[in-house]
């Protein structure tokens, strides 16, 4: 696999504060904190934005989405081979914002992994993660829905979700790697996270739209250096 954990993975999302040339700021950033304290961190922009990011950066860089398409006439549609073109080394799957049908997300992690690329696939259960678990996808990150964007972090408000789906997951498919996201803004979340099985965190509006970003994700990777 083609990236290091335990890890923290941004997700940019759409935010303004990371579209453009914020978003290069925002992953050079990201990329110093990295180096300086050893600890992996991956960063997801806008489709219009990785190449410009990917120019900038040697940490890992993921899409936020792909289609399950093959090259041809799929007009407004994201092609892998375009993303891994442009550097990205990887892609989100069925975020709860960009929820897929099962075979579609089957479709694209078969697609992924036929392209040496990294499979990050986005759950909101254990249930749910045990069923793309099946699937055999690189990475699982557990994401109540509920919980995005509020601040609530799932590895202290529901850490028997977390616990659940890391057994789940293990027991279906022991070479996927677990995360766990939603509403983790301080490095406890993240320290909370790593106890509960998880092997890091993805995350989105804690890091993109803080007051200080770079604050946040060092005293993320140092909640992680500590519990290592």
């Amino acid at each position: 696999m083609k990236v290091k954990f335990p890890i923290i993975i941004v997700n940019y999302k759409t935010y303004s504060e990371a579209t453009g040339k914020r978003a290069i700021k925002l992953s050079k950033t990201a990329d110093e904190v990295s180096k300086e304290t050893g600890v992996a961190i991956g960063v997801v922009p806008q489709l219009a934005d990785i190449a410009s990011v990917c120019d900038v950066v040697s940490i890992p860089v993921f899409s936020q989405h792909v289609d399950p398409i093959l090259p041809g006439s799929s007009t407004g549609h994201v092609l892998l081979e375009s993303v891994k073109e442009a550097g990205a080394i990887g892609t989100l799957i069925n975020h709860a914002e960009k929820q897929l049908k099962l075979c579609a997300i089957e479709n694209i992690i078969s697609r992924t992994r036929e392209a040496e690329m990294v499979s990050v696939v986005c759950t909101c259960n254990a249930a749910v993660s045990g069923a793309a678990a099946s699937l055999k996808p690189d990475i699982i990150s557990l994401e109540p829905p509920e919980l995005i964007g509020t601040g609530i972090p799932v590895s202290q408000s529901k850490p028997d979700a977390v616990t659940e789906m890391v057994a789940l997951v293990k027991h279906v498919n022991p070479s996927a790697v677990t995360l766990c996201g939603a509403g983790i803004t301080k490095g406890e979340d993240v320290a909370a996270a790593l106890k509960l099985g998880t092997v890091g965190v993805l995350v989105a509006s804690g890091i993109v739209k803080a007051k200080d970003p770079r604050k946040v994700l060092m005293d993320f990777s140092e909640a992680i250096s500590a519990a290592m």
